[in-house]
């Protein structure tokens, strides 16, 4: 998906305020259609990336606010569920702060790499939020795993979430 206006990246795809509404709608019909293609059917989260960001500048926060309700709305007319993975120090941070909880996404996966293998005891935000299920946690990032002779880096995450319905 698109990314932060304020967000000091090379995302080709940059929300603006006044294409996040429209812009996340689209994105979130593309990415249904993709997330079908795939075989993941209906009621399978698909989780928005957002990279980290400035969220105490407002314009930038509500662009991308914007976005991820439109994002979410999309995907919920679609019958799929709407996830959204962020940094626990800003982009997810963003969205388990929001006073305004319309439209917003049920799963939330953080990146805190705290090597926690866990969705609770580390949890930065209210105990209440997110529950019943819908936490996935990066706790590790670039870790070289050796498998078969192989080594591969790997991030590590726990997950108490949904996953794709596929089959």
């Amino acid at each position: 998906g698109a990314q932060p206006p304020c967000q000091t990246g090379s995302s080709p795809e940059k929300i603006t305020a006044a294409t996040a509404t429209s812009l996340g709608a689209t994105d979130g019909a593309d990415a249904v259609a993709k997330a079908s293609a795939l075989g993941m059917k209906a009621g399978s989260p698909i989780y928005l990336d957002m990279e980290a960001y400035d969220i105490t500048n407002k314009g930038c926060n509500d662009a991308v606010l914007a976005y991820v309700r439109s994002f979410t709305k999309t995907l919920r007319a679609k019958i799929y569920r709407a996830g959204y993975y962020g940094f626990s120090s800003s982009s997810a941070k963003a969205i388990a702060t929001a006073t305004n909880k319309t439209d917003l996404p049920g799963n939330l996966w953080y990146a805190l790499w705290d090597k926690k293998d866990t969705t609770t005891t580390d949890w930065p935000w209210g105990a209440t939020q997110f529950t019943n299920h819908s936490r996935g946690h990066q706790y590790l990032v670039n870790s070289k795993e050796t498998r078969g002779g192989y080594t591969i880096t790997v991030d590590r995450d726990t997950w108490d979430a949904p996953v794709a319905i596929v089959g």
